[in-house]
């Protein structure tokens, strides 16, 4: 097969969550164990750093696999969903992997896929354990798929473990209550294995402290141990926003050593990435503990470029100027909320929502929270799950959120940058999958 008919192989074959939803989620580790037993259990071939989180997990790996790449260590970065090419998912040194490693591996390991039966996601954390193994990096950043507990990626026992947050998002399949969903969160802390949690949450933190107890884990906050300050004021002339023309620039400070501030610049523009670099800076100190030589140059140089470097897309991305168009791939309440705090930050006369949903997730925490001024182009992201358009439109009148149903994500976008005057902003989102037709 070809890389396309290995590609089509994949999809046709292996159920997707990202286009079926929660029927392609396996709930237990039993076929990835298998399946890595069978290539001789890769992931304990390389050093392994394990995210997890509701929101920010994603800018989270790629920011310290920017740094560790800078750091001069050979960095693998394993990521999910991809946006354009199956094949963002699995990077070294910012670099995709080859089709023919792909079609290689398919093609080797297709009578084990016939046997054991894996999701699309069970095989794709094995061959990307398999490709990382051989290829000998130095270390790897995994982001968990879902959850963490049952998370296909859960086989590994890293260096360092990080959940970024807690928030309302999976619950079909990870609980209805944020206990429940940090609980499942909270299955990726390992015996001995430090961790980090991003965001000291009063409703959760308890759980992850009696877990890491119970496990001996060193646990610490990122968000006790750095103060971050940072400037998103409209600045100068129309249009002219601080963060997304320009770098963003934020001092650092410790909290609990008596280590000197450090400036950054950051080319991760919306305001929510200053939560996340403290998780970062958090995960690095403690990579420094183990012997990591990373200094505070390589952190500048690395956060100055992190898509250069890892070619992470759809995190406040300015698509276009005239008008104003951005695109960010923040979906759940908590998303949501960090973009409307971008949006408000943004001069501008008139909003134009571009906006699409998943169908089997409840958008109506979402709908509620979003500004009845704007003027809405509804459609459908390109996938089984997609929620169709008119159906949300009428969801959406009964939140007083008014406008146009479109027949593809691309044809409301295009209404919304034909009907926008200059001085306005055209935003796209609602859904990752939504992002990954406009970027």
């Amino acid at each position: 097969m070809n890389y396309q008919q290995t590609i089509d192989y994949i999809y046709a074959q292996l159920p997707i969550f990202t286009r079926v939803g929660a029927s392609a989620y396996k709930a237990d580790l039993g076929n990835t164990i298998e399946l890595c037993n069978r290539l001789d259990n890769p992931q304990n071939k390389f050093k392994t750093i394990h995210i997890g989180g509701t929101n920010g997990k994603g800018s989270t790996s790629h920011m310290l696999a920017a740094i560790l790449q800078v750091a001069g260590y050979k960095t693998g970065l394993y990521t999910s969903p991809h946006l354009k090419d199956f094949r963002e998912r699995i990077r070294i040194n910012g670099e995709m992997i080859s089709e023919q490693l792909v079609i290689d591996f398919v093609a080797r390991h297709k009578p084990d896929f016939e046997d054991i039966q894996p999701s699309f996601f069970e095989m794709t954390v094995a061959l990307a354990f398999d490709i990382f193994a051989k290829e000998k990096v130095d270390i790897a950043v995994i982001e968990v798929g879902l959850g963490g507990r049952l998370d296909s990626t859960n086989i590994i026992t890293p260096l360092l473990s990080v959940i970024t947050n807690i928030g309302w998002d999976h619950m079909n399949i990870l609980g209805d209550t944020l206990q429940l969903i940090a609980a499942e969160k909270a299955g990726i802390i390992k015996p001995n294995i430090p961790v980090i949690i991003g965001e000291k949450q009063d409703e959760v933190a308890d759980i992850f402290i009696r877990k890491a107890k119970q496990q001996d884990a060193p646990i610490s906050f990122a968000s006790e141990l750095f103060e971050v300050k940072g400037d998103f004021e409209v600045k100068g002339k129309r249009l002219k926003v601080k963060g997304y023309d320009e770098l963003l620039e934020a001092e650092i400070i410790p909290l609990t050593t008596h280590h000197s501030p450090l400036t950054i610049q950051l080319d991760l523009t919306g305001s929510y990435q200053l939560k996340n670099v403290k998780t970062v800076l958090s995960a690095v100190n403690e990579l420094r503990a183990q012997d990591f030589v990373i200094t505070d140059e390589h952190i500048k140089t690395a956060l100055r470029q992190v898509k250069t470097l890892t070619g992470l897309h759809g995190r406040w991305e300015v698509l276009n100027n005239l008008p104003l168009t951005i695109c960010d791939t923040g979906h759940n309440p908590e998303g949501i909320q960090e973009v409307l705090k971008n949006i408000a930050n943004v001069k501008f006369e008139q909003l134009h929502f571009v906006i699409g949903v998943v169908s089997d997730k409840d958008s109506t925490k979402v709908l509620s929270m979003l500004p009845k001024d704007a003027i809405y182009y509804f459609c459908k992201p390109d996938i089984p799950r997609g929620l169709e358009a008119e159906s949300l439109k009428e969801k959406a009148a009964g939140f007083n959120l008014h406008g146009e149903a479109y027949p593809s994500v691309i044809s409301a976008l295009a209404a919304a940058q034909q009907t926008a005057e200059d001085n306005d902003l055209v935003f796209v989102g609602g859904s990752t999958f939504v992002v990954a037709e406009v970027v």
